[in-house]
């Protein structure tokens, strides 16, 4: 019996669902804290912060994660190390350039008014260098698929800023500058566990090819473009917030969104075991088990947010009321979130299919795809504001881009191998009760 779920702990699947669900408890820990340490107009402060070094940061990750991914998952040692040191020097460079970009802006701080833009400017380059070896680890866990190193990677960073915020709670010395220096502390922490423990292997700086970087380069040129078109959706929204509305509406928008935690743990855990796989049946000429393997993972993940989101809806005030505190309960907020949830069982969808796409080489459809959508999210967020006059204009409006993006996806599949919407949710049904009787032994799957 032990050896059966030793067995089941271990498969990757759970490894990365269990990754991913501690650090979002951790994350929501921490905001549970910080909401409560600073004023509404300083949590507004932070969260533009954030979103924005996070979205700069998807420069990175976006022009190297999915193409290293690609590249080295299932290759030989001689290949994964020239993969890897290729990858070092795409790193290297893209920091280098945007750290260059973001020094040119600091000489004119003094000049700039709003003090959301001042705080990005003073801090991101610090914040930006000391995270790269942490980046480049965890490319490479998740070519190797050891989502239990992947997880001590995440926790080495978010265990740590937890710690030190409460450590600043506990001795009553929380502002925003003590609140920059524990996540900067944080990114630090992670990046020396990376190096000491060898993950980012450093070493193979030195196996980098032109060939590996040029690969790497050509597949990146297309998916950071989708991958930052992508999160221009939550940061587009930020900055329309932010100087329309005020920071004080961006800290309450963010919270009622802040539980898409919940849909995101499933999204990004299959992501991260699903993406492997897909590119595996691609390289061997399998069509029909690509779509196979995206209908599985979309149908089964659907099937699962049901029920979490129907909790959700229901139990919003309770969930703004414990994670923002009472300050936050005759707000916006859990109306933002019940709008949110409404529509995000079309997520898995859209995710999922625009990872397929990534993987039958066609990024560049991606990246049009998701441009089409940035527009219609920023145009749908202004209308909305300009109509509503708050938050919920914009938050509304995020249903336009999600159809729009499901839609185009599905046509582009469809030229490289059809199927149908139906099949994919009697797939994911299937899926959902042959997982059941596995890990539930009296449930039978017939």
């Amino acid at each position: 019996m032990w050896q059966s779920l030793r067995q089941k702990v271990q498969n990757k699947h759970f490894l990365s669902l269990a990754g991913n669900g501690v650090m979002s408890v951790l994350g929501m820990l921490t905001m549970i804290l910080l909401y409560r340490a600073l004023s509404v107009a300083d949590i507004g402060l932070w969260v533009f912060f954030l979103s924005t070094y996070l979205f700069v940061d998807t420069f990175r990750s976006g022009f190297i994660t999915t193409a290293f991914i690609k590249f080295y998952a299932g290759s030989d040692e001689r290949r994964a190390t020239e993969v890897v040191g290729s990858a070092w020097i795409v790193a290297l460079s893209i920091t280098a350039i945007l750290v260059l970009l973001n020094s040119l802006a600091f000489l004119f701080i003094d000049y700039i008014e709003n003090p959301a833009m001042v705080l990005f400017v003073r801090w991101f380059s610090l914040a930006f260098i000391v995270s790269l070896p942490t980046f480049v680890a965890s490319c490479v866990v998740q070519g190797e698929q050891r989502f239990d190193r992947l997880l001590a990677i995440r926790f080495a960073t978010q265990g740590s800023y937890i710690l030190i915020i409460t450590i600043l709670v506990v001795i009553k010395w929380t502002s925003l500058d003590t609140i920059l220096y524990a996540y900067l502390g944080s990114l630090l922490f992670s990046s020396l566990f990376c190096l000491l423990t060898g993950w980012a292997r450093p070493a193979s700086f030195r196996n980098r090819t032109a060939k590996g970087v040029r690969e790497l380069y050509d597949f990146g040129k297309y998916s950071v473009g989708t991958t930052l078109s992508s999160n221009l959706f939550g940061t587009s929204n930020t900055f329309i917030i932010n100087f329309m509305l005020g920071p004080e509406a961006l800290a309450i928008y963010n919270l009622g969104q802040r539980l898409m935690e919940l849909i995101e743990i499933p999204l990004r855990s299959f992501a991260a075991t699903g993406m492997p796989e897909l590119a595996a049946w691609y390289n061997q000429g399998q069509r029909q088990r690509v779509i196979q393997t995206m209908k599985k993972y979309i149908g089964l993940i659907t099937f699962a947010l049901v029920p979490v989101c129907l909790v959700a809806v229901l139990l919003a005030d309770v969930a703004i009321a414990i994670i923002g505190g009472s300050k936050y309960v005759e707000t916006e907020a859990a109306n933002i979130m019940r709008i949110f949830m409404l529509f995000a069982l079309l997520y898995p969808l859209d995710r999922f299919q625009a990872l397929t796409l990534d993987v039958i080489h066609q990024p560049r459809i991606n990246f049009i795809k998701v441009l089409i959508m940035l527009v219609a999210s920023v145009s749908a967020s202004f209308l909305g504001v300009y109509l509503t006059e708050s938050i919920y204009g914009v938050a509304i409006g995020g249903i336009v881009p999600i159809l729009i993006g499901v839609g185009i996806s599905k046509w582009a599949l469809n030229r490289y191998c059809g199927f149908r919407y139906v099949d994919i949710y009697k797939t994911g049904f299937m899926e959902g009760k042959a997982l059941l009787a596995n890990y539930l032994p009296g449930f039978s799957a017939k």
